[in-house]
């Protein structure tokens, strides 16, 4: 079954927006153009209102979808947005979407269609792990290689290489190095950069001649991959020197073609995705067989730790942006990126214990150089210990554990692992079930502690100190940050106001304790 939902997901905000899409919407089957009144409608149907003009007209195809059980009505805007047309769709039990005002009418069809199939083949890309639209995109940048008689690469926004063509006839060394590392090199793309190439990109142009450079780099004609304002990557094919007007113009119209396949490849990969973050959150969740989710998720079978990262702060990308955003931050550069999902507004991460490429050394060394602070928002990182597959529910909860000590500035810093930090568990642990028993109602404390709060005196904390420090008054001085004689004059001021024995072990135990479910706690 396809979702109105899924399908607007799909395309994305840059063209699509949900205005009202109700819990009961029927599933989707075909895209059709509609006008008011229309009798060529049938359940399932997302209809375009493409000559729904103005208020009126719009409430009518509304109306008119409701009766047919349409599955929602797509409007430019004003009309979506519009009182009247909501309240129809609202009283019509009608999904409403919102269409981008500049897209084309006959491109969403085509692309809406696309998705359409995209969704109905990716149950079955997702069993084989095949992606459906890479085969089409190699064969395409071969097709676009003809109509520029030139050959070509397809790359996403980060320059990264999706596809290239299969002819070689023309090529130089800044081509032959893209292609085997599958981005364009950072000295090729310095020069690029330089030239105001990427600027150009990011304002639409719709081809780009970059002349020939002095290292032998041959010349570049490029095209920005566009879908509705938004830039999806873009095409370069290296030929020997300026294009005629006609076939750059041939090779600028292929660019909606190739951003249908982008969109469509987008798609998948945010299908797999979602399907790893799903079953990884099972796992972690005690949901799910560790051996059927490890060979989901390929995870090898050695002990792996779960790390629960926080984010926070003033950073533009706060809360669900943010997450996506470090998620593919800390999956880059370490090796095999390691498996995550984001839970609770959290960001979980799986990594395999030990010092090798992706494992949690490496991920360790990424947290730490994430930039915090001002501006940059605040990130807190605690890693449970090393478990087998099937334990990694108890790793997590020890992740969730030691976060929440960072949390709490128990901990000092923003990263912290489970079994480095075992004396502040044990004492915080021990403060909870401490609290509980209300053990400090018992004994000289509470006498202590309201003599500190009429008089502005410090007997509590001295009184802690001087027990963390058996014997060692200059150490016990030094936490205070008085001098030993204040410590010593205090402590016998203390004990003419409560009398205590701190000779006796267990009056100093269970002093300690108290002291410490109140600090801990």
């Amino acid at each position: 079954m396809i979702s109105v939902r899924s399908v607007v997901d799909r395309v994305g905000p840059t063209l699509l927006r949900a205005v009202r899409l109700p819990a009961d919407c029927p599933a989707v089957s075909d895209v059709v153009i509609a006008e008011p009144g229309t009798s060529q409608l049938a359940a399932g149907d997302l209809v375009l209102g493409v000559a729904a003009g103005d208020v009126n007209a719009s409430v009518e195809l509304v109306r008119a979808c409701a009766r047919k059980g349409a599955a929602a009505v797509l409007l430019k805007p004003p009309q979506a947005s519009e009182p009247a047309v909501r309240r129809a769709a609202d009283a019509a039990g009608t999904g409403l979407v919102e269409v981008h005002a500049a897209t084309s009418w006959a491109q969403l069809v085509w692309l809406l269609r696309t998705v359409l199939d995209a969704i109905a083949d990716e149950t079955d890309a997702l069993e084989t792990h095949d992606d459906p639209a890479a085969s089409d995109l190699f064969r395409l940048a071969d097709a676009v290689a003809s109509v520029v008689d030139a050959p070509v690469t397809i790359e996403d926004t980060n320059s990264r290489v999706l596809a290239y063509s299969a002819r070689q006839d023309v090529t130089d060394p800044a081509r032959v190095a893209t292609i085997m590392g599958r981005r364009i090199p950072d000295d090729v793309l310095a020069r690029f950069r330089s030239r105001g190439v990427f600027r150009e990109l990011s304002r639409g142009r719709q081809t780009i001649f970059v002349p020939a450079q002095h290292d032998g780099t041959l010349p570049r004609l490029i095209v920005p991959i566009r879908m509705g304002g938004e830039l999806l990557g873009s095409m370069w094919a290296v030929v020997p020197g300026p294009v005629a007007d006609e076939r750059a113009a041939a090779f600028a119209d292929t660019a909606p073609v190739v951003a249908l396949h982008l969109l469509r490849r987008r798609a998948h990969a945010d299908m797999r995705r979602r399907a790893s973050a799903e079953l990884l959150r099972a796992l972690l969740g005690g949901e799910v067989s560790a051996r059927e989710a490890a060979a989901e998720l390929d995870l090898e079978a050695v002990p792996h730790r779960v790390v629960a990262v926080e984010t926070a702060g003033e950073d533009p990308l706060d809360g669900e942006g943010l997450r996506l955003a470090l998620l593919e931050r800390l999956t880059r550069g370490i090796g095999r990126g390691p498996v995550g999902t984001q839970s609770g507004g959290l960001v979980y991460l799986v990594v395999p214990d030990g010092t090798g490429r992706g494992s949690w050394a490496r991920l360790r060394t990424a947290l730490a150089e994430v930039p915090t602070g001002r501006g940059a928002g605040e990130l807190r990182a605690a890693a449970g210990s090393a478990r087998e597959l099937d334990e990694l529910a108890r790793s997590r909860a020890e992740a969730e554990e030691t976060l929440g000590l960072l949390r709490s500035g128990v901990l000092p810093g923003g990263l912290a692992c489970f079994d480095e930090v075992w004396p502040s568990l044990v004492l915080h642990r021990a403060a909870g079930a401490a609290g509980q028993a209300r053990v400090g109602e018992l004994g000289p404390l509470p006498l202590l502690c309201e003599h500190d709060a009429t008089n502005g005196t410090d007997f509590v904390s001295t009184l802690y100190e001087w027990l963390r420090y058996p014997g060692q008054p200059r150490l016990a001085a030094g936490a205070l940050a008085i001098h030993p004689n204040t410590l010593r004059y205090r402590m016998r001021r203390l004990l003419e106001l409560v009398p205590l024995d701190l000779d006796d072990p267990d009056v100093r135990l269970a002093l300690l304790s108290q002291l410490v479910a109140a600090r801990w706690a």
